[in-house]
């Protein structure tokens, strides 16, 4: 009998789409994550132990895009644009992919606008590339994310 073999999936393989457009470079994404509260009580005569129920779940509202400097500037033009109070919300999927370029996990983060920008660290005795990092605020993780493309 043969068994099948499943491989887990690497980080590096993943795009990045805005307001339904796939955005290439990035290199780095972080803000992918939920948490459910646990609320801890002492029952009355078990002073032994300690009961632990889960409370209410919550979305970090902060997503954070690293990717190389490049020409394209769609992302600074954005945050500009938010910074003279023209705010515009955009969904934003992070997707990620198996070894063949198929999508099988998806983040939807509804509602985003960029809410900071850090430029890079420029220094003449390194040859690194040059990064530029933004952080966006959003609504939620909408309810289709999670499994499938």
């Amino acid at each position: 009998m043969a068994v099948s073999r499943v491989d887990p999936f690497l980080t590096f393989n993943f795009t990045v789409e805005i307001h339904g457009l796939v955005v290439a470079g990035f290199n780095d994404v972080s803000g992918l994550a939920v948490e459910t509260e646990v609320e801890t009580f002492r029952e009355g005569g078990l002073n032994s132990q300690e009961q632990q129920l889960p409370g209410a779940t919550k979305v970090p509202t902060r997503l954070t895009l690293k990717r190389g400097l490049t020409d394209a500037d769609a992302l600074w033009a954005w945050y500009q644009r938010v910074m003279q109070g023209q705010i515009e919300r955009k969904d934003i999927s992070i997707l990620l992919m198996d070894a063949s370029g198929k999508g099988h996990w998806r983040w939807n983060f509804v509602a985003a606008c960029p809410v900071k920008w850090t430029g890079p660290e420029l220094k003449a005795s390194s040859a690194e590339v040059a990064f530029e990092t933004v952080e966006f605020l959003h609504k939620g993780v909408a309810p289709n994310s999670g499994r499938g493309s």
